[in-house]
């Protein structure tokens, strides 16, 4: 009897198929300014997909964007993209995708890119206004239990390029906040959100204003903050 059992449990777990691992869709197109640390962005976001059961797709090719491709991935991630990226057609298919519950990811430059579609602004959460030259700063936790916050000190001293922002949509969930006291060059005044994550026309999103720097991406905190965004955005 035992060994029927065992039989049938055998022939049973044939038949079910292992869960698949998250698709990511990591996009680094630049219409404007290039950043150095794309690279070494796309290698950590790779090396944490190794780690921790996600498949990344890293690509330069807009034309990818169309829904039927685009549908396969759990995340898109903007890393350090920049200008006009996506044509008319392409925004429609991005607008979808976002519309059947796809998430989005921002890191940096991000904020710097679509400046003419406003619905990508509101995705986004921000467009990038300017800077003063990178320095040393801190970061104030605003949200202690997010995963992309919740193993950072309270209180972030580190260095970056520090972004001003621009049409701030006020409806994203702020966590983590620059304090504009500890740098020189800051406009936001006392709300100058740096990082927040939103539930967004029927997907999410979560954006980080970090990651300008290449050293940013072998920083353990930093690793830690953008993995904690991705978990976000795989609903984890």
């Amino acid at each position: 009897m035992r060994i029927i059992l065992l039989s049938l449990f055998v022939i049973f777990t044939s038949f079910v198929e292992k869960p698949k691992d998250p698709q990511i869709l990591v996009f680094t197109k630049t219409a404007g300014f290039r950043h150095k640390s794309i690279d070494a962005g796309v290698k950590a976001l790779k090396a944490l997909g190794e780690t921790h059961h996600f498949k990344m797709e890293h690509t330069e090719d807009a034309n990818l964007f169309t829904y039927k491709n685009l549908k396969h991935f759990d995340v898109v991630i903007f890393l350090n993209t920049t200008g006009d990226v996506l044509n008319a057609e392409q925004e429609q298919a991005f607008k979808k995708y976002i519309n059947k519950g796809g998430s989005f990811m921002g890191i940096h430059s991000a904020s710097d890119t679509e400046f003419e579609w406003p619905w990508y602004n509101k995705l986004v959460g921000a467009y990038f206004l300017d800077h003063p030259k990178p320095s040393e700063a801190t970061i104030k936790k605003v949200i202690r239990s997010h995963p992309s916050t919740k193993d950072l000190p309270n209180n972030w001293n580190r260095f970056d390029e520090w972004y001003n922002f621009k049409d701030i949509n006020k409806k994203v969930n702020v966590l983590l906040m620059l304090d504009e006291t500890s740098y020189e060059g800051g406009k936001n005044g006392a709300f100058h959100p740096i990082a927040w994550y939103h539930e967004f026309d029927g997907g999410r999103a979560f954006y980080t204003g970090l990651g300008h720097t290449e050293a940013s991406y072998s920083e353990p905190e930093f690793i830690n903050h953008v993995l904690g965004g991705i978990l976000y955005c795989l609903k984890r």
